[in-house]
């Protein structure tokens, strides 16, 4: 899954720098869905996955739509 500009979903919405609260209200969604899709606890729906490259100006193939802790792991992984 090693990918040169891979980023997690929250990393993708803080360097757009948008907090939960503005991000949710742009997408048209619930700030506590927002935070279940960045801790994957939900599955996100693709029309959501598309305004999310949108707002966030980064094509979805570069943001990582798992977990932070799984992100992690990976990259751990990867180094070694």
């Amino acid at each position: 899954m090693k990918e040169d500009l891979l980023i997690t979903m929250r990393a993708a919405r803080v360097n757009a720098g948008y907090s939960q609260s503005e991000a949710s209200q742009k997408l048209g969604i619930n700030k506590d869905t927002l935070w279940r899709y960045e801790k994957n606890n939900s599955t996100i729906p693709r029309n959501i996955i598309d305004g999310i490259e949108k707002l966030y100006k980064v094509p979805s193939n570069n943001i990582f739509f798992g977990s932070e802790s799984e992100f992690i792991r990976n990259l751990r992984k990867d180094v070694q």
